[in-house]
């Protein structure tokens, strides 16, 4: 199960960047919240450049399974 429902319909990194957002405001407030926001917005730096639809989807689908397991934890 995805940490919100939506997980299905992210197919770019614009909408991937969105729904970790959104993840993230379900986190308590303070300093856990705020280390996830800057880590989503590092992780999205690093991989602007990627252009290899195959490796993007990849991370997509990555970035969902650890938002899970954070969100689960």
């Amino acid at each position: 199960m995805s940490p919100l429902p939506e997980a299905e319909l992210v197919r770019s990194s614009v909408q991937l960047y969105r729904y970790l957002l959104r993840c993230c405001r379900r986190l308590p407030q303070g300093p856990i919240q705020q280390h996830y926001r800057h880590a989503i917005r590092q992780s999205f730096k690093v991989h602007a450049d990627e252009d290899d639809p195959e490796r993007i989807q990849q991370i997509i689908k990555r970035a969902i399974q650890d938002a899970d397991w954070v969100m689960n934890k």
